[in-house]
């Protein structure tokens, strides 16, 4: 089968796709799915390289999150609710950027009839992330104000809806104009400020009448610069470091402003919250389900031949929204989300 194979640790931009990789064989509890859209992530890119902390044993397939149907060839676990021929969206430590994969059914959720395939292949990681960062770490209300930093990108402009879905007002941050009015367009904000230019702050707590927001979501490493506008009481939430840098943060202003940090790690919650895990989902498909939240696909896909392509776009920040790979051509009108 077609893969996108790590034999030696490489830049994904210097590694080719293996034409005969050896299909999986489905262990105890597990399933086989056949892989049609696969979501981008910046730490496959880590990965690839062997700069990331999980390095599996070479060779391995890379890539996390997926979306698919159970191959007609697929054996079904006791218990296992799927059959073949089920679209199903999921996520692993590797091995969604080959035709075909094994994976535990319990990692296995249902794809919703209203989206496609390419929308399913970036919920996994991107969506629960930024739901139980904003309802279960920062505890959110409606009609409070949210600043969302990296707004354009694949998991800001999952909060961006998420947090407008939830009742409160929006505020995108972002690096460009461009991806201000992709963060407003496309995920609803209300307001968007652009961090690149000096003293973005003021421009904050001019949308806010002075008061500043009430919660920060950063996946970019922008707390410190953030807490500059942030309200009393108000919640910084840690989600990442997608600029490459660990802050240093002054722990006189989280006294004196009476704040919060608050930190999310969503894939620690299968170890230490699993109960916590099917509530969520259920609580995101509802809101897929409703149309209230939709997940935001890049325009531009690419084909397993040109995975490298896409994570370069993804490394240089040219992208927004959820950047998608093209394992397999959809079949028909089964690949088309349902009117």
């Amino acid at each position: 089968m077609r893969a996108f194979v790590i034999k030696e640790y490489a830049h994904p931009s210097k590694i080719s796709v293996t034409q005969d990789f050896p299909e999986p064989k489905a262990g105890p509890g597990e399933v086989l799915v056949d892989v049609y859209s696969a979501g981008l992530n910046y730490f496959d890119i880590l990965q690839s390289q062997g700069k990331y902390q999980v390095q599996p044993p070479r060779p391995f397939v890379l890539g996390s999150e997926f979306a698919g149907k159970i191959a007609a060839n697929s054996p079904i676990p006791q218990g296992c609710p799927f059959r073949p021929g089920d679209r199903v969206f999921g996520g692993l430590a590797q091995g969604a950027y080959a035709e075909r994969m094994a994976a535990p059914w319990q990692n296995l959720i249902p794809l919703p009839d209203n989206m496609s395939y390419d929308q399913g292949a970036g919920l996994f990681i991107t969506w629960p992330t930024s739901y139980e960062a904003l309802v279960g770490r920062a505890e959110l209300k409606a009609g409070e104000w949210v600043l969302v930093t990296a707004s354009a990108g694949g998991v800001g402009i999952a909060a961006v809806q998420l947090a407008k879905a939830l009742g409160a007002k929006v505020i995108a941050a972002a690096g460009s104009p461009e991806k201000v009015d992709i963060s407003i367009r496309y995920g609803g904000a209300d307001h968007g400020v652009n961090y690149s230019k000096e003293g973005w702050q003021k421009e904050v707590l001019k949308i806010t009448g002075g008061k500043g927001v009430d919660v920060i979501y950063d996946p970019v490493g922008l707390i410190r610069d953030s807490l500059k506008c942030i309200a009393w009481k108000g919640r910084a939430l840690v989600v990442g470091f997608a600029a490459g840098t660990i802050e240093k943060l002054p722990l006189n202003l989280v006294l004196l402003k009476n704040i919060s940090i608050v930190g999310i790690h969503w894939g620690a919650y299968t170890k230490f919250e699993p109960s916590r895990t099917p509530v969520v989902w259920k609580e995101l498909l509802d809101l897929f389900s409703s149309g209230r939240a939709k997940p935001v696909v890049y325009p531009e896909t690419f084909p397993l031949e040109r995975l490298g392509d896409g994570l370069v776009a993804l490394e240089s920040r040219k992208t927004w929204g959820k950047v998608i790979a093209h394992v397999r051509e959809p079949e028909g009108a089964q690949a088309k989300a349902k009117l």
